[in-house]
């Protein structure tokens, strides 16, 4: 962590450059927060940062161009422990804390938000509910192979006429005896056009909310993608289409009943991003300071403007209170406390720095900014998709505005 001193002398441009608000890692990290981490915590997050500098950074604007979703990098996810790090390690997880997770989440971001949902949709979103509301026998049978990359998975919650409604939900199941028949629809699905395993939630006869694990090869059970997004280009989107899908008995999980499965879910991949948007912030935010430092005009660095200078402060500024927000969230969540209010004020609010930081970033890149030759337009595009998604922005907003008031105004 860089001194007062240090910060104020004047220092040579390259020195500068390679020092400027960051650890003795090369971190962004103006409050040494790393003081706050364990041995362990350090260990994990520069295992992923040298991951992702191997096998994202280099190729990751040629994904996003070609809107070309690598399939190789989940068996690679796999290998690094990305997929499910709080699981125990009996279901092939890491058995890792919360705060591991944020940390794995955010150095995936760094690199991007597409790859971040990749990891953060298996962990969260797929193996979460099956290990937390799954049998024993699911557990076994799908758990190691999700978290060794065998399998890819995703989760059907949003509809195309139900998302920030998700009570609203037509995807329904019927007893038929010895079986279950699915039919429905869910769209804007991660990771579905490549999933083996789709973990469902559809409404039975008595207007319950039930999860069903959908498996690739179902009779009726198709994954159509979505194609022209401007956002997430290096990750697979798409639908999930049921046709009278005959499901299993032992394919229901048995352990969750009503909306409480699908927003606990929730819960876990919003804190997930809360961490993860924050790496798409200091990345826009260092590239932007060493661009400011390098870029010349009148005769000096742009950085020695008042007004890059200004951009640059706020923007080292919100990124620090955002990273204080969420590692208090992870110490709350490994204790058992952190509410469902919180974490959405976190998401929320990760969220809307990292978009902001983004758009000042662009403008200190000036016309670079919009080129492959920087990182900034496309984590820009990817997190208009971020801001929507795991919860729209005004209602994270109303999520606060009723956990204050005791009165929901979206209902």
């Amino acid at each position: 962590m860089s001194s007062q001193a240090d910060v104020l002398s004047p220092e040579s441009k390259a020195h500068t450059a390679q020092k400027g608000s960051t650890n003795a890692n090369g971190f962004t990290d103006y409050f040494d927060l790393d003081g706050l981490l364990t041995e362990e915590h350090l260990l994990i997050r520069q295992s992923i940062r040298d991951f992702v500098k191997k096998e994202i950074s280099p190729n990751i604007e040629k994904w996003a161009q070609d809107a070309h979703f690598p399939s190789e990098i989940v068996r690679k996810f796999g290998d690094v422990g990305a997929f499910g790090p709080t699981v125990p390690q009996e279901y092939g997880g890491g058995g890792l804390d919360y705060i591991s997770y944020g940390l794995i989440m955010q150095e995936i971001e760094r690199g991007d938000s597409g790859m971040r949902s990749t990891a953060s949709v298996q962990g969260s979103l797929v193996m979460f509910p099956i290990y937390a509301y799954g049998s024993e026998e699911q557990r076994m049978k799908f758990l190691p192979k999700l978290a060794s990359g065998e399998w890819l998975g995703c989760f059907g919650l949003t509809e195309p006429d139900h998302g920030s409604n998700p009570g609203g939900m037509t995807t329904n199941i019927k007893d038929m005896g010895d079986h279950y028949l699915l039919n429905g629809a869910k769209l804007w699905i991660s990771n579905s056009p490549e999933c083996q395993v789709a973990v469902v939630w559809a409404k039975n006869e008595q207007g319950r909310i039930k999860g069903v694990i959908v498996e690739r090869g179902m009779e009726g059970f198709s994954t159509p993608e979505i194609h022209n997004k401007w956002s997430l280009r290096a990750s697979t989107t798409g639908e999930l289409v049921f046709e009278d899908v005959k499901i299993p008995k032992e394919n229901i999980l048995p352990n969750i009943d009503g909306l409480k499965g699908p927003l606990s879910c929730l819960d876990s991949a919003r804190f997930g991003i809360a961490w993860g948007a924050i790496g798409a912030a200091i990345d826009c935010y260092e590239s932007a300071l060493k661009y400011s430092l390098q870029r010349e005009q009148f005769g000096q660095p742009i950085g020695g403007f008042q007004l890059q200078q200004k951009k640059l402060a706020e923007m080292i500024t919100e990124i620090t209170k955002a990273q204080l927000m969420a590692w208090r969230l992870g110490v709350l969540k490994n204790e058992g406390k952190a509410t469902s209010a919180q974490i959405s004020m976190a998401k929320r609010n990760s969220v809307e720095m990292a978009l902001h930081v983004a758009r000042e970033a662009r403008q200190i890149h000036g016309g670079m900014g919009i080129t492959g030759e920087y990182p900034i337009m496309r984590h820009m595009m990817n997190l208009e998709s971020v801001i929507t998604y795991e919860g729209t922005h005004d209602i994270h907003l109303l999520i606060t505005g009723a956990d204050i008031t005791g009165i929901q105004a979206f209902k």
